[in-house]
Formats: structure tokens, sequence, C-alpha cells
């Protein structure tokens, strides 16, 4: 394997300190300092690591540009380097100053015996006397040789070890806790294990060709890593016949190393990759089970880096190398979350201590958690009032609030007669005009009568066509309002003075223009310029004194042009009528400004029959598809109404809120529905989590209430202290099975369980007869008495002197009739050696 072209080590002593090694065989020695004002980034002699530190130059020394390999000495006297060179040498040098070197190490050089390429050198950690160096094949000679740099034999060039005849070494690693011991990779083909006390000899070996980069797990002796080319492997030397774990990267791996602060912690370079990748080794189970590798990818650097070293004592510090530079940098510990039941929030921090954030935290607020939202509604009962508008005030939102109002309205308009609707207590505006599909169209069912109505005060001849029938009437209701047959109006003055109240004159000028009441409109404007110091109330008023229905005026063309640039979109819809053609009103219709029930309410008055059918299926289409809660105006209670509410939850989570809607406003026909029953069983299951039990009690019957003729599932029976299952005939399905009445009301044998159903476990003795606790509970049912097939009744299986009973503290019992006989004459419990008083634990008895 080629070295890189630049290369970065950590000093193993100094956490300050760090070693590059480039293309010339150039050794630069740095020190880490904090980066101050003075520094500007064009100085040449620093290298800026990140915005708060720079690289110092130290010293600097040239070793030979054959260098193939280098190794820092495990001592921190001095910073001496060894080097192994293309023709096998060792030299060891220093970058620090001469005369620190007390050993006498520095100059000092180790030939083979015969010239070839050193491929790794590697100081003995624990015996720093020793270094080893790997070599390549000869076919007379020994590759891997032990020197001893302190007693080096003069005149000799033997080494005081060898092995590895007319092999290749690749990689080698020693072990730390075996300071005799190394691993090697030889040939291209196999891993040994070297044992250099007594006698050099081959302890153990595998074989592989993942031979390149060997390492010990610095937190496991055990453990090593090696890999070629796209393929990392983890080795066990307990089993060595296998790799206990096989990484497959997609490119090909340029150098793997293991972090020294993280346990099972590896970082890997891959070719061409702009990052460096993390695989993080989990141990999750036995020893038989593989380990699990999680993958993530740092960018430690802005350019694809060569190389990198891990800091041997700082957590999850790197210096990366590349071509533009060196990088200082930190790699964030990947976070477990924890989210409970109760919107609390948890991670672990620091390794040491966990970190939580609750719902009643004032930093937790500015989540805008809808869960939190949730559970505050539930416990002031939203959604259950019977009172449909009140619901709304809990909602805190405004899309809500008027949709409860509007359920309300809907509501009352059909129990008071005005809407005849049996069947749906909110229909909506289609279903009313009878367009809700298009054979209701074809057939002619809404015939609207055309009112030419003039204008009250311009003084003109010129009218505007307005459509009647009593469906639109009833329409106009659920929008809030109220047809008057003698002016043909729908905004009446109450309405108009009530907006005006509320400060909204643009909307109240706005009706004013759709009832034709031109200076009506003007002094609303003036009354609200002179109110809220409002300039542009005035400029409209102005503007709208000038208006005309000639359609080639100046006034109308500076309108056109004009209106886009108004922010109110109700004064937007003003100029948008006045200067409307051919009846199209497409500038109201559309203005999304506007709210939907106003927009419905124009075009309930001033489109024809065939245009308010394609508008109001346009905008049905819109809304579902946008989940505006305000398309209930549309569609009321139906199959439609399920699709807004879907696309609502989806975008919003409130599960609650579209649970709530569909008990209180659907048919019993609608709650059948798949996708309303899933919101009902997620909704009741967040109640059961937040243990809100009188919520979900009041919930579910508000839901029974919607359908009466339905009887409530079991809720409440006997699990098996086995297997957990229900014990119970009725929830096991006994029910189902149709058994003559006769049979089970006359025979003395009823019918007797002595172990659960399902696991077959032997039930609980009573503990007075000692008999397995074991007859049938539940209601069966069956055809009545009188063989009718169309009538059908409830028996009871078990009468209530053969149900089970016991004590919530020693969990002892029996029959019912046994247990109140006992505790009729005893208090302690009848199990013998139990001194359980259940009797008097029970608080109902006196």
């Amino acid at each position: 394997m080629s070295r890189p072209k630049v290369d970065v080590l950590w000093s193993p002593f100094h956490s300050d300190r760090f070693i590059t090694w480039d293309s010339d065989a150039v050794l630069n020695l740095y020190e880490i300092v904090a980066r101050d004002s003075s520094v500007r980034d064009s100085d040449q002699i620093y290298l800026q690591l990140s915005e708060n530190s720079i690289a110092e130059p130290v010293a600097s020394v040239t070793i030979n540009n054959y260098a193939k390999c280098i190794d820092i000495y495990p001592q921190s006297e001095s910073d001496i380097v060894a080097s192994g060179h293309a023709n096998g040498k060792i030299v060891l040098s220093t970058l620090g100053p001469p005369e620190f070197d007390y050993q006498g190490l520095v100059g000092k050089e180790f030939f083979p015996k015969y010239m070839r390429s050193c491929n790794v050198v590697a100081w003995n950690p624990a015996d720093t006397h020793l270094i080893v160096s790997g070599l390549d094949k000869h076919s007379k000679e020994h590759s891997l040789l032990l020197w001893d740099v302190l007693h080096y034999p003069k005149g000799s060039e033997r080494p005081i070890a060898e092995v590895g005849l007319s092999e290749t070494i690749h990689s080698a690693s020693w072990f730390k806790h075996d300071p005799r011991c190394l691993v090697l990779g030889a040939n291209n083909k196999q891993l040994k294990i070297i044992d250099f006390r007594d006698s050099v000899k081959v302890v153990n070996m595998t074989p592989t060709k993942a031979v390149y980069n060997l390492s010990i797990n610095p937190h496991n002796n055990y453990q090593l890593l090696s890999h070629v080319d796209n393929l990392i492997t983890l080795w066990d030397t307990r089993c060595f016949e296998k790799p206990i774990v096989t990484v497959v990267p997609q490119r090909q791996i340029t150098k793997v190393l293991w972090c020294p602060t993280r346990r099972n912690l590896i970082g890997a370079l891959q070719k061409d990759s702009v990052g460096l990748h993390l695989f993080d080794i989990q141990y999750c189970g036995g020893e038989d089970t593989e380990p699990g590798v999680l993958e993530r990818v740092v960018l430690p650097s802005w350019h694809s880096p060569l190389s990198f070293s891990w800091h041997p004592t700082d957590q999850n510090r790197l210096l990366a190398i590349s071509l533009q530079g060196i990088t200082d940098y930190t790699v964030c510990e990947r976070i477990t979350l924890n989210y409970s039941a109760k919107s609390c929030l948890m991670w672990n921090y620091a390794f040491k201590s966990f970190k939580y954030v609750r719902s009643e935290d004032s930093v937790y607020k500015e989540f805008d958690d809808i869960s939190v939202l949730t559970k505050r509604r539930a416990m002031f009962e939203y959604g259950l009032l019977a009172d449909l508008a009140q619901n709304g005030d809990i909602a805190e939102n405004e899309a809500l609030k008027s949709l409860w109002q509007w359920l309300y309205l809907s509501r009352s308009l059909v129990e008071e007669g005005t809407i005849h609707s049996p069947d749906n207590k909110h229909p909506g505006i289609r279903t009313v005009v009878k367009l809700d599909t298009q054979q209701n169209m074809s057939n002619g069912l809404l015939k609207s009568e055309v009112i030419h109505r003039p204008w009250a005060d311009i003084g003109s001849s010129h009218t505007i066509k307005i459509y009647r029938s009593p469906d639109r009437e009833k329409s106009l209701l659920l929008c809030g309002l109220r047809f008057d047959k003698e002016t043909n109006t729908a905004y009446d003055n109450t309405y108009l003075e009530k907006l005006e109240k509320e400060g909204a004159y643009a909307k109240a000028a706005t009706f004013a223009v759709f009832n034709l009441c031109l200076r009506q409109a003007i002094d609303i404007l003036n009354r609200g310029a002179n109110k809220k110091q409002m300039a542009i109330l005035n400029m409209v008023a102005m503007a709208l004194s000038g208006f005309s229905e000639e359609r080639t005026t100046l006034w109308r063309e500076s309108c056109q042009k004009s209106r886009s640039q108004l922010s109110d979109p109700y004064l937007r819809a003003t100029f948008g009528f006045l200067t409307t053609d051919n009846d199209s009103y497409e500038s109201i219709l559309n203005e999304n400004g506007m709210a939907v029930k106003d927009r419905v309410a124009f075009a309930l008055i001033f489109l024809s029959d065939n245009k308010l059918y394609e508008y109001l299926k346009k905008l049905t289409q819109k809304l579902i598809e946008q989940g505006d809660l305000a398309g209930f105006l549309i569609t009321g209670a139906s199959m439609e109404s399920i699709q807004l509410l879907s696309k609502y939850l989806e975008i919003t989570s409130d599960v609650q809120s579209c649970t709530l809607i569909a008990i209180r406003a659907f048919t019993p026909k609608l709650l059948q529905e798949n996708q309303v029953q899933v919101w009902i069983s997620n909704y009741r299951h967040l109640l059961n989590a937040w243990k809100l039990w009188f919520e979900r009690a009041r919930f579910d019957i508000v839901m029974r209430s919607s359908t009466p003729h339905e009887k409530p599932p079991q809720q409440i029976y006997v699990s098996c202290n086995f297997c957990g299952k229900s014990i119970s005939a009725f929830m096991q399905g006994l029910s189902r099975t149709r058994v003559p009445f006769n049979r089970l009301g006359s025979t003395p044998n009823k019918l007797k369980m002595t172990a659960c159903p399902n696991c077959r476990k032997p039930l609980p003795r009573c503990a007075i007869c000692l008999m397995h606790i074991g007859t049938v509970s539940g209601l069966q049912t069956a055809p009545s008495p009188g063989n009718t097939r169309n009538e059908e009744c409830d028996i009871q299986l078990t009468e209530f002197n053969s149900w089970f009973t016991w004590c919530l503290t020693c969990k002892h019992g029996g029959h019912s009739d046994h247990i109140t006989q006992w505790f009729r004459q005893h208090t302690e419990c009848p199990v013998t050696s139990c001194s359980c008083r259940c009797s008097s634990l029970d608080a109902a008895v006196t």
C-alpha cells in the first residue's frame, strides 16, 4: 500500500503538538496556540486550524527522500522519530534540541543484510528500547526484524530477533498488555501473532487478504483491526478463525484507525471521499450475537482529507490534513434522544449524565409541541362539552374555533327545522343547494330566480343580476347571513354595524358595495379613517366616489391597475367587484385573503346555477388539498370531510381534533369508516398513555352516545398470570358460539375451565375449597326462549357467587361466595401463614 502524499500525527505525550510529513520527506513539528487579534490570515508561518486556534512551527527536519514510513518514540524526553526507508534501513532523527538526547539515539541507523523496502516501523510501547521493522520479501532473509536501539552490538548488523523467512510484511502492531507479542500482516494472505519471549515463534495465524493498517484496539487487547481495498475487518484473537465484524464501504480504504478515547469507534478515509467515515461497533447481545455497525460521515474540512490522526487524550478530537491545510476538528457525539408519553425529552450528556426537558419547563414553550397542547385540551374536556361552540374556546386555534362555532350553527338550524336534514345534523352547502352531485344538477333540482337589482344611490338605471332560491337562502344561513326578501340583500345594516364595532371597516364597506350601496360604503370608510387614523381608507373612499357604470372610463382602467397594490383583501375585492366584466367575478371568488364563508356567500348571491356548481366543486377540492377546516362549510359531515380531516391531520398531527369532530359531527355510518376508527383508537391510546383515565372514560361515554344502538365491548377482564391474555369466555370468542338456551339454563354442570384457554397453564385455586377458580364468566348471546330468530337475549353464564375475587395486597382469593362466608367470621386471610387482614383493608367494610 502506498503512503499518502501528506500525513499528520499527534504527539503521544504533548496534547498541543503534532507532526506533519510531506512527499519531500520533511518532518515539521507544530504547537497549537490560541489565535489573537495580532495574527493575520496572510501570515505564512502559521497554520490556521480553526476560528480560535493556529499552529505555530517549532522545528523542522529533512529525513530522506526515500523515507517510506515513520513512528514517534514512545517517551517524552525528546521528540525522536524513527523512519523506514526504501533501502530497508531505519534512521533515528529528532525534532528537538540535540542536547536533550540523553540516551544518544539521534543519528543511529539500522541496516538489514539485504536491501529492500521498509514498509513499517513500530516502537514497542512498553520496552521502549525495542523497535521492529517490516520489509519486503527476500528469498534468503527474514522480513520482520527486531532491533534493540540501546544495546546495538558494535560492528554487527544483525537484529536481536527475526522472523518471516522469504515473506513480505505489510503492517505490524504491538499488543499493549503483552509487550513481547506482536501481530503482523504478511504476503497479502495471512495475519500472524508472534511471541518474542524465550524463542521467537508464531502462536496464532489466520488466512485473510486484509493485512494492511493493522492496529490493536486501545480498549480491548484481544481485538485487531485491518483492511484491504474496500473491506474493513475486526478480529478477536480468542477466536481467530474468522472476523467478528466485516464492514464493506463503497470506496477503497486509504487509512483506518481506532479512536483512542471512545470505545469501539473506528475512523476511516475512503479514496476520493469528501468526509471521514465513522463506524460505531455496537455489542447488543451475548457472545453468539454478531455486533451491529452504525455508520455516519463527518466533514472535518472543506476539502477532501488525505489523512487524519486521533488525539490521544482529548475526547473525539482529530486533525485532518489535505493539500489546502490542516483542520482541528472534534466529532460531535451521537445523541440518543428519548421522548416519553408525558412529553419529557431526555438525552445523554458527556457519557456521565442525562439531561431532560419537561413540558412544564419554560423552554418547552418554544417547541410548539402539539402533544402538550393536546394534553392541556384533554384536561379541560375539549370536544366533550355539550355546547359545541364552547369547545372552540378551548382549542386555542382560530380555524378550530370557527369550525366548532359552525357545527353549533348547523346543528341549531337542523334541530329548529330551518334546514331539513333528518339523517345528518351537519349538512354542507353543496348538500343544501342540491349541488353535491352532477346528477342533481342535470335533473334541474336547483332553479334559481334571477333578479335585476339597481344601484341604490348613484342615480343610474344600471342593474346587477342576483340569484334567489329557498336553498340559497338556507345556505346563506350556514354562512352566518340572512337574506332579506324585501330588499333582496344579505348584508343588512345590523350586520354592517356589528362589523364596524369590531373595527372591520374595510370589510363592512365591501359588503355595503356588494349591497349596491356605494354612498353607505363611503361613509363607513370615512368613519373608519377618523377613528383608526388610516389615510388609506380616505383614499379608497375618494376613489369610490368617482365610480361610474361606464366600462371604458379612465377611472376603471386606473383601478384595475392599482388594485393589486392594496394590502387589504376586502378592499381589493371591492374594486374587483366594481371593475368586473361579464359577471365573472373571478377576482373576488379567488381572493384567498377573504374568508371562505364570505366568498361562498358572495357566490350564492351573484353566481348562476352552473357557475355556482363549478365554483363549489373546485373550491372543495382546493380546500381538501390544503387541509383547510373552513371546507366543512361546503362539505358538511360527509366522506369528503373525512378526506379534509385526513389532510389536516397530515399537516398538524392534531389527531385529537379530528377524533372529537368526528364523534360529535359524523353519522354512525361515517364513524364506522376505517380511517375514523384509527383516529379514535389512537386518541384513546394517547389518553391511556398519559393516564388520563377520567378523560378517557368521558370520551368513551360521548363516543357511545353517538351510536346508542351499539353495545360497548367488554373492557375489563381477568388475565392469565402466565401469558397475560384474557381467560374470560366472552373475550375468547365463546359469545360467538350459539349454544341452545335450554341447555345453558337448565344443565347443572355449567361450562367450566380449570386452565387458561391460551397457554393451558392451571388457574389458581380457591383458598377455601381448593378447587380451580375456573367457572366461565361473561354474557352469552343466545336465541330468545320464544325461539324467534330475530330476537336474542343475553344469558349470564356465571352467578356472582362463582366470580373471581382476591385481595389486592396479598393476592390470595377464591370464589366470591366462599370468601364472603369466610370473612363473616374471620379477619385474616384464609391462606395458612398469611397474616394479611384482607377484610379490614376494604374501605367499603363498616
